[in-house]
């Protein structure tokens, strides 16, 4: 009982906000897709612009299935877009395309946050698929032997680099939105009236990075209260 009320009330309230948060992105997305520019450019190319004009030629873009799937890939340098934002002249589609071509910005000019965001990805990949079997072991094992607990602190910071992560994560969108807008403005892409689209779509997105560390923040703090009361 101890447990689920511990999840009640601190966890389940962030986990209501992320699903609001990623319904609320798609359903504003999907409303500034109808808006179309009147420049008639598409995401994609809106995107190639960001990037040519700050010298990064060397940058691909691709298409790529899914719905809201898009991202850059630093490994192999390429701008991946979903066919709902490559093809589209939406405000919604360019706004997307310019902050991915954003990302690419951050990496050619060693923008600080995303370099430590990358440093910390091998730890976080360790830290997602241990953290929780260490936390459920170490509980476990306590009751045998008080020592064991410290197999569940060790779980615990592994859950705080993800919670580290994610809190990295943010700078690095809120970043790379500005930077896209920015471009779309001082490139004349959209209207001042189209500009608020793109900003929306975007500012719905960052909400998702958030309700995602709020989550983690939860989960953390409700398994430090696990640990130390099965102490």
């Amino acid at each position: 009982m101890f447990f689920f009320m511990l999840y009640l009330y601190m966890v389940l309230p962030a986990v209501i906000l992320a699903i609001w948060a990623s319904a609320r992105v798609k359903s504003t997305f999907k409303k500034y897709s109808r808006q179309l520019s009147a420049s008639n450019i598409s995401g994609a190319q809106a995107a190639q612009r960001v990037l040519y004009l700050n010298g990064l030629t060397n940058t691909r873009i691709e298409r790529i299935a899914g719905n809201l799937t898009d991202h850059y890939d630093p490994k192999d340098n390429v701008i991946r877009l979903s066919s709902p934002v490559y093809d589209s002249t939406s405000t919604a589609a360019i706004g997307v395309a310019c902050h991915e071509a954003g990302h690419a910005l951050q990496y050619a000019q060693n923008y600080a946050p995303i370099k430590l965001r990358a440093a910390i990805i091998p730890a976080t990949n360790i830290g997602s698929k241990l953290a929780i079997p260490l936390v459920i072991a170490g509980i476990i094992l306590s009751y045998y032997a008080q020592s064991f607990i410290t197999i569940a602190y060790i779980g615990i910071v592994f859950f705080a680099v993800c919670v580290v992560f994610q809190l990295v994560t943010l700078p690095v969108e809120f970043n790379a939105s500005h930077r896209a807008l920015l471009s779309i403005e001082g490139q004349g892409m959209l209207t001042a009236e189209e500009l608020k689209g793109s900003r929306k779509v975007l500012s719905a997105a960052a909400l998702t990075y958030v309700a995602a560390l709020a989550v983690s923040l939860a989960q953390l703090l409700r398994l430090l209260l696990l640990v130390s009361g099965s102490r």
